[in-house]
């Protein structure tokens, strides 16, 4: 890209209530830190970004808020949290987020109409709020969404009919639940920063590694069934740990408490939630290998670039994008049963398999198709291309 040509100014909106730095660090939220870096890193290709956000966050590009005001008056009222607002009342705290959401959106609509920006790029999930105005702004408005498009009903319901606006997908597989005519400007891999994951020197290697959240989509319990039978027959019994939150305290949920926590014991660990950066460089880089065995369309999947930058091979379903971010030389896909029986076998199987898989490969791959760097590259062409 010439340097010398005029900035494209964008406005790269947010729209996510846990995108405010008294929410952020609670919560695993892996768009939002995405949306950061890419906010950061744009820069380098001469592309000018604003950053609107319901809250306030850490970052030094200009960033717009919501009026979160009247959000705050109600949580003080009832002496909470935002966290706890939402684990005691989540419709209610929807129903604020939605408002705050509205309004962080309209004023990026409102900015581009007066010339402030020359495009608009909605990056969350709340986009649905986003799609039927998109038209009245007047200057180009891309979409990127970080779930399957069929995932929930409020976005299954709405996203169809909107196929002729600008769409970027985060791999060729999240594609499948729009309609064929979908206006696709792009297809663009998350990208990570190489500096903040390294291959550990010497890696222990003595467990199988889960990071994420733990809900029955996600398969841990799978995972859990697959390591007990590996280890029945191997000749050195290895651990799963387990990582992520739970969430038997929302009252909805009993996945934890009825299919993992039983489970739970010398073998079957369960650390916890891992916040710091390179507490999970750490956890994941002694691993033998990340176990993914999700049951779900999985429409990315950041945990298994994060491995591959830790030089640990991936243990995968072929859910989704997971064979399309796993190659022959990173790790090892495992195909869907019907029978579960067949599934667990199979990716206990893997286990036994994966020492084939070389570390420095992993790494290598990481560096070739996911680093920060390039998706910012990626996401600066499209803008550019959306504005000529």
């Amino acid at each position: 890209m010439n340097p010398k040509k005029n900035k494209v100014r964008v406005a790269l909106v947010v729209p996510h209530i846990f995108l405010h730095r008294d929410i952020l660090p609670n919560v695993i939220f892996s768009p939002g830190i995405l949306a950061l870096e890419l906010a950061r890193g744009l820069g380098d290709y001469n592309i000018d970004v604003t950053l609107f956000t319901p809250g306030p966050v850490d970052i030094t590009v200009p960033n717009i808020n919501a009026d979160m005001s009247y959000f705050d008056t109600e949580l003080s009222g009832r002496n909470d949290g935002y966290i706890d607002l939402l684990k005691k009342h989540p419709s209610l705290f929807v129903s604020l987020a939605r408002q705050v959401q509205s309004e962080i959106i309209a004023k990026a609509y409102s900015a581009a109409n007066n010339g402030d920006f020359d495009l608009v790029h909605i990056y969350t999930n709340e986009e649905d709020i986003a799609l039927p105005f998109a038209k009245l702004c007047s200057k180009p408005v891309v979409f990127t969404h970080h779930d399957p498009f069929n995932f929930l009903i409020r976005y299954k319901s709405i996203f169809p009919k909107y196929p002729e606006l600008n769409w970027l997908s985060l791999s060729i597989s999240q594609r499948s639940s729009m309609p064929p005519n979908t206006n696709w400007v792009g297809n663009i891999y998350h990208g990570l920063n190489p500096d903040d994951y390294q291959p550990i020197k010497n890696p222990t290697s003595d467990y199988v590694a889960y990071l994420g959240r733990i809900v029955k989509p996600k398969g841990v319990d799978l995972a859990i069934k697959a390591l007990q039978k590996y280890n029945k027959t191997a000749d050195k019994p290895i651990k799963l740990k387990i990582a992520g939150k739970h969430y038997s305290d929302t009252g909805k949920d009993n996945y934890w408490n009825d299919e993992i926590l039983p489970e739970i014991n010398d073998v079957i660990e369960y650390v916890g939630f891992i916040k710091d950066v390179k507490q999970k460089n750490d956890f994941l880089g002694n691993a033998k290998a990340l176990i993914i065995p999700s049951t779900f369309e999985e429409p990315f999947g950041m945990v298994m670039i994060e491995a591959l930058a830790s030089g640990t091979p991936l243990i995968g379903l072929n859910s989704g994008a997971i064979p399309e971010v796993i190659t022959d030389k990173t790790g090892i896909v495992v195909a869907k049963n019907e029978s579960e029986e067949i599934t667990i076998e199979s990716l206990s199987s893997a286990i036994f398999m994966i020492d084939k898989i070389k570390r420095q490969d992993c790494r290598n791959d990481f560096e070739q198709r996911f680093t920060l760097e390039r998706m910012c590259h990626d996401h600066a062409k499209v803008y550019v291309q959306l504005t000529k």
